[in-house]
């Protein structure tokens, strides 16, 4: 392991050390050599050991990926592991029913034998990471196209995992870093017994809904609870009554101490996407073609899906994980578009390429780098319009369930199909199964709607570039009138509804399947979506090579300060301190960095969805039984502010204070930053955290569930 260590930091020794604190989202295995020195100036007091070591265990052991788009913590020696409520919604909507609806009223297992077991959870445990850049980009030369270069680099990566899988204990994953300039590899090991321990309410877990949604002040508890099992002898393994719960290598203690303005403050967590690297040209594809349209589609999937939640709580129960992600980016997006319009950011980047186009037409550069801007220009230029469209197609897809029908549930079908006589009858239980699950997550008059509505957004707004063939068909056919055309498709589809499908499923066959409108529909969708004219490949293919040589010369010339890689879904440590927003008059507190549960009270607003709360919560307020958990100054904290560089992904990270001791989960940022994937704003940059004392308090107090508390190592 020493040899590991020694090659990766040779290949990171020419960095030079000057970083800003808040500002990256760093490799935990280069903070010895990088950040180490800056981090202990701002109070940390652990070893670059204690956070990342191969041999004993370290903080990296408490952090996992959580269901693979989230982050989570182990918080007791019994594989306690805690999350944001956002994070968890998809199992505690699945758990939920009318009758016992814990999205709406909370549930808190009163013994592990309460703990429920959602269909499909899993959390993934980072183990090592390698370099394996120079092995990868030996395999790849200057002369291939991007499809052979990634086919020789996808042949490498097979060979690697393979190599390091020990036989498929663990799962490998090499990714690229840098626009493909550098390449590592990363060992996890998954564990898919997860178990709900206790959520709050959902008026509690998402107080404030859409409207507060990346806005500060917050007052939000936004957390819930699972528990990781595993074998006998602690390895993954599927659910079982005689599983155990998993002793980690590492889990964290709780400080109940509370933050102050300036306390160091670490985040380690699985930041999604970043976009830092990337060119003027996408940024203003992104503000004046795709993000308006991923904005409008999205909007009219969320209103359609609304009008049937409000009606019932069966239908609510359906939707309301796709509607709360629907929801999310669709504020994120429009906040994207308004902060890079804001602050000029196209204009930014352009005026470093024009820097970086006369460096790279300096006679020494010019053979390699000259044509780099040229390209990635032109390449925008073409595809501004296909932009637009697909990101209209794109919100058809996501939030109708027709739409996607011949990748998921038709694709079993059509399988069924093609399947042997002697196999059908096999494959026919799993189909009957596959179908109650696809019609359970939705609801047929919403989907028609759904259908109708994005159906006439498309076709009269994606218009600068080819539509869907099917489409332009059926509007020929229909005087493009969507209401008539999604009651012929609905009416004339055998995948319309459940009832429709049990009858013609003793029937069916290829040409049935692939014939069926909506199936024929959402297969020419997938297909329009994937389609490629000679002149777009080309000039993707000339701008991928554009894009990797632009972030290959931005670092050679130091033209681009940055040093960390764009985030990917990698484990990654951002550090900096509890930092305060200007004074704001909707938070009365005497620094602009923590709310307090008397705000909340506030906000507070009967019957409203977003601002009401449940009568207990109320009550307790008024007796002010805030136990251990107050702050030393009387008032229950609830969420505050630190300018730690996160994005999505980092949902659920821990908030680390320099003892590597938990003060609070991350969960959010602010609007007024919202351009911070691309660019980071050090003056208005945050990150929104729930204060783990309130965590704590809605538990033990709120909640009663002190024998969950009771299970942690508490430090007071």
């Amino acid at each position: 392991m020493k040899k590991i260590m020694l090659t990766l930091l040779a290949a990171w020794i020419l960095i030079p050390l000057s970083v800003r604190a808040d500002e990256g989202m760093w490799f935990l295995m280069f903070i010895e050599r990088l950040n180490h020195r800056d981090m202990q100036k701002l109070g940390l007091q652990l070893t670059a050991e204690e956070i990342y070591s191969i041999n004993h265990h370290s903080l990296k052991d408490a952090v996992v990926q959580f269901n693979g788009g989230c982050t989570a913590e182990l918080i007791s020696k019994d594989g306690l592991i805690l999350t944001n409520h956002h994070c968890g919604y998809d199992a505690i909507a699945e758990l939920s029913s009318a009758s016992n609806n814990y999205l709406k009223d909370g549930y808190w297992a009163p013994n592990k034998m309460g703990e429920l077991k959602p269909k499909s959870l899993y959390v993934r445990f980072f183990v090592r990471m390698d370099d394996v850049s120079k092995r990868i980009l030996s395999k790849v030369t200057d002369k291939m196209t991007e499809a052979e270069r990634e086919a020789a680099i996808n042949k490498e990566i097979a060979l690697i995992e393979k190599e390091n899988n020990e036989g498929g204990k663990y799962t490998v994953s090499v990714r690229s870093f840098f626009q493909g300039n550098e390449f590592y590899y990363f060992v996890y090991q998954d564990f898919k017994d997860v178990r709900l321990v206790g959520t709050p309410p959902e008026s509690v877990g998402k107080y404030g809904g859409d409207t507060d949604n990346w806005e500060w002040p917050r007052h939000t508890g936004d957390f819930s609870m699972f528990r990781v099992y595993a074998d006998k002898d602690g390895n993954p393994a599927d659910y079982s009554t005689s599983n155990m719960p998993l002793h980690p290598k590492h889990y964290l203690p709780i400080n109940l101490k509370g933050v102050k303005e300036n306390d160091f403050a670490m985040i380690l967590g699985y930041p999604g996407r970043t976009n830092r690297w990337m060119p003027a040209g996408g940024i203003e594809q992104n503000v004046k073609f795709a993000y308006p349209a991923w904005v409008e589609g999205a909007k009219t999937g969320m209103d359609n899906m609304k009008k049937y939640m409000d009606k019932s709580t069966e239908v609510r129960l359906m939707y309301a994980s796709k509607y709360a992600s629907t929801a999310n980016y669709w504020k994120n997006r429009q906040g994207m578009i308004d902060a890079l319009s804001k602050f000029n950011t196209a204009k930014t980047k352009a005026g470093q390429e024009d820097k970086f186009n006369q460096w790279a037409n300096k006679p020494e550069n010019k053979e390699k780098y000259g044509a780099v801007v040229t390209n990635i220009n032109a390449y925008y230029a073409l595809t501004n319009e296909k932009a637009r469209h697909d990101n209209y197609l794109q919100q058809f897809v996501r939030t109708s369930a027709f739409a996607s029908l011949s990748r998921t549930f038709g694709r079993a079908v059509l399988n069924y199909t093609k399947a042997e006589a002697a196999k059908k009858e096999e494959l026919k239980k799993e189909l009957i199964a596959s179908a109650d699950e696809f019609y359970s997550e939705m609801f047929a008059a919403a989907e028609k709607d759904i259908f109708q509505a994005q159906w006439s957004l498309y076709t009269s707004k994606a218009v600068g570039y080819p539509q869907v063939p099917l489409v332009e068909k059926w509007n020929k056919e229909f005087g493009n009138n969507a209401a008539t055309i999604a009651t012929a498709v609905f009416g004339q589809s055998f995948f319309s509804s459940k009832e429709a499908f049990m009858k013609a499923l003793p029937f069916m066959n290829e040409s049935m399947v692939t014939g069926d409108p909506l199936y024929a529909f959402s297969a020419d969708v997938i297909a329009h979506l994937g389609f490629k004219s000679e002149a777009v490949t080309k000039a993707q293919n000339d701008f991928q090579a554009g894009f990797r040589k632009l972030v290959e010369g931005l670092r050679e010339s130091k033209l681009n300060p940055i040093q960390y890689p764009d985030a990917n879904s990698t484990l990654r440590l951002t550090y900096g301190s509890v930092k305060s927003l200007p004074a704001d008059k909707r938070n009365e507190v005497k620094i602009n960095n923590y709310t307090t549960l008397e705000g909340m009270m506030k906000k507070y607003k009967k019957g409203d969805e977003e601002f009401d709360l449940p009568a207990h919560m109320l009550e307790i307020y008024k007796s002010k039984d805030y136990g251990r958990y107050a702050d030393k100054a009387g008032y229950m904290p609830v969420n505050f502010l630190t300018n730690n560089d996160i994005t999505g992904g980092n949902s659920g990270s821990p908030v680390l204070n320099g003892k590597g001791e938990l003060i609070g989960l991350a969960f959010d940022g602010n609007i007024e930053a919202m351009a911070g994937d691309v660019i980071f704003d050090k003056k208005l940059q945050r990150t929104i955290n729930v204060d783990i004392r309130y965590v704590l308090w809605l538990i033990d107090k709120y909640s009663g569930a002190k024998h969950i508390v009771d299970e942690m190592t508490i430090v007071e």
